[in-house]
């Protein structure tokens, strides 16, 4: 029988001291029995001598010091997981709540996972379409790839989440591909809007919900990511499924950890957050891959909104490290219409070159992917000395850029949330564009892909 100790010294916001403790260990869970026999959980976050600080799970209202009473598990936290949970809704620490039967485990996996060895990752190559042009066509999202969203309050990251996990899919195979969705600090109308999206849509029977409230405990948002971490390893190298998580959002995240460094009294870095927050991130991040001997997958989209839109803030900055690119949103281009507003000059990819090609996409991919990104830029310019000197001052071939420019926007880049274009459309969009321009000007293009598909 577990030990219990009556030795509560102090309490104070959501970390608890508790003296004379022996055979204690890191992130070793426990259990909080309150005079009325309620039970609350913890999590060991310290351990100092014969002196252990603990992590509440729960509100630390009704705790008293000299009659309540902990005991220790002699194990860290842990999900009960099974292929049973797709289609199903859990909150933050892992309980059913969509008013389903519980889930009957086929094991229980440590929350905080293992460290990935390098040497045994295998490369991501292999394209995934999220039937979003701006994605699929100039910054694309490949197999086992950690490629973040960096968005801003108030724009659609929301819409954009849930738009890609209805749509991703892997290409050219029927192997089982499933979505794991952590949603931390989010409203309960957000909540809803996920749901009901993934509901109407059916992608809800190939979906894992983790779904942690802003009224729930901060503390609860530091274990929602590693619980659907945990879901995703398990479908991913165990049931050798395609695992795409999704991440929202991640400042949330980092607000918690902020939350706990502070009760802690630890000494803050940059903008109050902890100085190990890189390092929390990156055990997080790092669980994504490919391994060898596996045929399953984790590819990862965290999100997170910049705050002051500042790309420099801890959060964006540590996450840029750690990912393989970024996706950028832009507050400009939601002002005028456009969805998703995907900025794509400082958006990037840095696997995109390895997901492409003819036996990917298609042979095309990469020269009119190029040739976009240079056009699309020329016109911005030419649109920015539009303003300064008005359009008289501007050549006719910088009148033609500064119309593709507009065209590329309105009709390439905004498509909606509910619009699901193939890699085909994606690129043969891209070749319309194009035509708005002489073929002299195609100079990023090789003269046969220009005979093949310019001239059509």
């Amino acid at each position: 029988m577990a030990k219990e100790y009556r030795t509560i010294e102090e309490v104070a916001g959501p970390l608890m001291l508790v003296q004379g403790v022996s055979g204690v260990s890191y992130n070793e869970m426990g259990e909080i029995e309150l005079a009325d026999g309620s039970i609350r959980r913890c999590k060991v976050l310290e351990i100092d001598g014969s002196n252990a600080l603990v992590q509440l799970f729960e509100t630390a209202t009704g705790i008293n010091l000299s009659n309540s009473k902990v005991r220790f598990l002699g194990k860290s936290l842990e999900l009960g997981v099974s292929e049973d949970m797709l289609g199903r809704v859990f909150d933050g620490m892992g309980r059913t709540i969509d008013d389903g039967p519980q889930i009957l485990p086929e094991k229980r996996m440590d929350i905080n996972g293992l460290p990935m060895n390098p040497a045994a990752r295998q490369y991501p190559s292999e394209f995934i379409q999220t039937g979003v042009s701006s994605i699929d066509g100039l910054n694309t999202l490949v197999r086992g790839q950690k490629l973040p969203i960096f968005s801003a309050s108030g724009l659609p990251h929301a819409q954009l989440a849930a738009q890609i996990a209805r749509q991703a899919r892997v290409r050219g195979t029927d192997e089982p591909f499933a979505v794991v969705f952590a949603a931390m600090g989010i409203t309960f109308e957000e909540a809803n809007f996920f749901q009901e999206s993934f509901r109407q849509t059916g992608a809800i029977d190939r979906t894992v919900l983790f779904v942690n409230l802003a009224n729930d405990p901060a503390v609860e948002r530091i274990s929602t990511p590693r619980m659907a971490l945990t879901a995703a390893e398990y479908l991913a190298f165990e049931k050798d499924m395609h695992v795409l998580v999704i991440m929202t959002d991640i400042t949330n995240y980092a607000d918690a950890l902020r939350e706990v460094s502070a009760a802690r009294k630890e000494v803050p870095g940059r903008r109050g957050y902890p100085g190990y927050m890189y390092t929390d991130l990156a055990t997080m991040y790092e669980r994504a891959g490919r391994l060898r001997g596996h045929k399953g997958s984790i590819t990862m989209i965290p999100i997170l909104s910049m705050p002051e839109d500042d790309k420099t803030h801890p959060i964006p900055d540590l996450t840029g490290y750690i990912t393989e690119g970024q996706i950028i949103l832009s507050r400009d281009l939601y002002r005028r219409g456009i969805t998703p507003p995907v900025d794509v000059m400082p958006s990037l990819s840095r696997l995109k070159d390895k997901g492409i090609g003819a036996d990917k996409t298609r042979e095309d991919h990469a020269a009119t992917m190029n040739q976009l990104f240079a056009a699309y830029a020329r016109g911005k310019d030419a649109k920015e000395l539009m303003v300064i000197l008005g359009e008289a001052a501007l050549t006719e071939m910088d009148l033609l850029y500064a119309r593709f420019a507009d065209e590329f926007e309105s009709r390439y880049i905004s498509q909606g949330y509910q619009t699901d274009r193939s890699i085909e459309e994606t690129l043969d969009l891209g070749w319309d564009l194009l035509r708005l321009l002489p073929r002299s000007e195609l100079k990023r293009i090789s003269d046969d892909m220009l005979d093949k598909y310019y001239e059509k």
